[in-house]
């Protein structure tokens, strides 16, 4: 009985056509659509590797099946993952088999179903989809919110700009001034506010289970896991020197999270890690 009295809290009850928006990218469903979108980018990152001698490239055609995959994704298809975490009992590996079964009558992927989630920890796929689910819905949903408010108190200003009234110090009446001026005041803090919030950085990692790639060294030795030639080059970022990295130079190869560019939020799946001399491991879709 689907009724605001018989949900779980006010955000899918009485607030629900308020935060509609918002399921696009903080529901169960887009959780499920991002680690297919994560899954399915790995496997197409391995295959384009050269280095990466157990896979061959994939045709062009098969590649935008990969690409398109989490784009075409469904309501059906997570009630489908759904299904499959019931016998798994795990929400990743559930992903992982739902894109095998969906992708079945494509050869290619079927000859490569053992490679999806190779060398990968379930943070890997996890921490990668929730830093994109979080950064459309803050670019998509939360940030225009803001600017709209921002524009409606910027049209006060203007409009209220000579009503005079009483401002206050300490609660006391003290001096006067006027409706616009405190209008504006409140629309320049909140656009500084929505500044820092869309410069925020979304971190993301892809390096196994304890960040140093063993997964990967272990099974592909000839495989420089740390400079893989996938993708396009990325922006180099210099790491950052303190009197502690500076004392440590043997360390200075320990794989760290870097932040997704503005691109990369929505058309990369699969995002890696940089060591502290800026080095990335990254797969462009």
């Amino acid at each position: 009985m689907a009724s605001p009295l018989t949900a779980l809290s006010p955000l899918d009850g009485r607030y629900a056509a308020k935060t509609q928006a918002l399921q696009e990218h903080f529901s169960e469903y887009a959780l499920i659509r991002e680690r297919v979108a994560i899954e399915a980018a790995w496997l197409l990152a391995l295959a384009s590797e050269p280095t990466f001698k157990a896979l061959e490239p994939f045709s062009a055609a098969t590649a935008q099946v990969l690409r398109d995959v989490a784009r075409d994704f469904r309501l059906i298809d997570a009630e489908r993952v759904k299904t499959i975490e019931a016998t798994t009992n795990h929400d990743v590996k559930a992903a992982e088999y739902w894109l095998r079964e969906r992708l079945a009558g494509n050869a290619e992927v079927s000859a490569a179903a053992e490679f999806f989630h190779f060398g990968l920890t379930s943070e890997d796929v996890n921490n990668l989809a929730y830093a994109r689910l979080v950064k459309a819905g803050r670019d998509a949903v939360a940030l225009p919110a803001v600017t709209r408010i921002v524009e409606r108190l910027d049209a006060l200003a203007a409009q209220h700009a000579d009503l005079a009234m009483l401002a206050r110090t300490h609660g006391q009446p003290a001096t006067p001034t006027t409706l616009g001026k405190e209008m504006a005041n409140i629309a320049h803090r909140l656009e500084r506010a929505r500044a820092k919030l869309g410069a925020v950085e979304m971190l993301g990692k892809l390096n196994g289970a304890t960040g140093n790639f063993n997964a990967h060294v272990a099974a592909a030795p000839e495989v420089d896991a740390e400079h893989p030639r996938v993708g396009q080059p990325l922006r180099q970022r210099p790491p950052r020197r303190t009197a502690a990295t500076e004392s440590r130079q043997a360390e200075d190869d320990r794989p760290i999270s870097r932040p997704l560019d503005d691109g990369e939020a929505g058309d990369l799946a699969a995002v890696g890690v940089a060591s502290a001399h800026g080095r990335f491991l990254i797969a462009e879709v």
